[in-house]
């Protein structure tokens, strides 16, 4: 199989440019400037270039393409770049998969903010059929990700909207960012803790997509997630458990408003997401709650 891959530099397109090479496919990396490698394609998403026989040759394009979402909460060139980055690649991609006259598979990437807040609807389990709410920055910007991949859509390609919940891993944000405050003895539960917190560890999120790939029957959102979502709480007490702190501070929900701008619904919203669309398709997760991830993420690299 020939996977073309947007954003294959960042720490998730590595990973699973290395897990689709162990299973024998070939990778193709789209990057920007100039194609230095065999397996390298240059492209520029701003300039509208891409090479359109490359993606009519694939069997699937996936698109992890996008600025990173830890930044300056109360920067508007981050929100503005956090935007821009993901509809214009996705954009481009999903117009010239629908231009192959044999559409290949893309996997779309998106983000589990996709639903929005459900606090104040009785916090019901998401899966992907749920609506989307609110109007937080990440929720409407996973919003437009999604439309911008219409026209492989009406084109009658298989696509898939990755909508992924934080990846844990000890190299990656935001549990990089997490352990050493934890270790500190820093561990707090964030305003009353009972919000629902989506995550899922890099081998599943790795496995899973590499299994969306392979499985053309799975189609439609799919919610990349452990299939147990913690609260906060729980995961507070479960990090602060496996690095042997305690866990009774708590950091005051106005404080983590004022702190934390336009991302605060992130932190303070809940997300009791279920991956029903993997589950369904006969994916079977190696970490299903949050004591697994993380013990999966803080396990000694191989």
């Amino acid at each position: 199989m020939h996977v073309v891959i947007a954003g294959s530099s960042g720490f998730l397109g590595q990973a699973l440019v290395r897990a689709l090479r162990s299973r024998d496919h070939r990778v193709t990396r789209l990057v920007r400037g100039d194609a230095d490698a065999p397996d390298a394609s240059s492209w520029d998403p701003y300039a509208g270039r891409l090479d359109a026989a490359l993606v009519a040759t694939a069997d699937v394009v996936v698109n992890l393409a996008g600025s990173p979402t830890m930044g300056n909460p109360h920067s508007e060139k981050w929100a503005t770049e956090l935007r821009r980055s993901r509809i214009t690649t996705t954009s481009l991609l999903a117009r010239t998969v629908a231009d192959a006259e044999r559409p290949p598979a893309f996997l779309a990437g998106n983000g589990i903010s996709y639903y929005g807040d459900h606090r104040n609807v009785g916090d019901p389990v998401l899966d992907e059929s749920a609506d989307s709410r609110g109007d937080a920055l990440l929720t409407d910007v996973t919003r437009e990700w999604q439309a911008a991949a219409d026209p492989a859509v009406r084109a009658g390609a298989r696509v898939c909207f990755l909508r992924t919940a934080p990846v844990l891993d000890r190299a990656s944000a935001p549990l990089n960012l997490l352990l050493p405050m934890f270790r500190l003895g820093g561990a707090a539960r964030l305003g009353d803790g009972a919000q629902h917190f989506p995550i899922i560890s890099l081998r599943d999120w790795v496995d899973a997509v590499v299994f969306l790939a392979e499985h053309d029957e799975v189609s439609g959102p799919v919610n990349l997630c452990c299939p147990e979502v913690p609260t906060n709480a729980e995961f507070t007490k479960a990090l602060a458990s496996l690095v042997h702190r305690p866990a009774f501070l708590k950091v005051p929900s106005p404080l983590i408003k004022v702190a934390a701008g336009r991302m605060a619904p992130e932190v303070l919203g809940s997300l009791r997401t279920r991956p029903a669309a993997l589950l369904d398709a006969g994916y079977a997760f190696h970490d299903v709650d949050v004591r697994d991830v993380l013990t999966a993420a803080l396990a000694p690299s191989a």
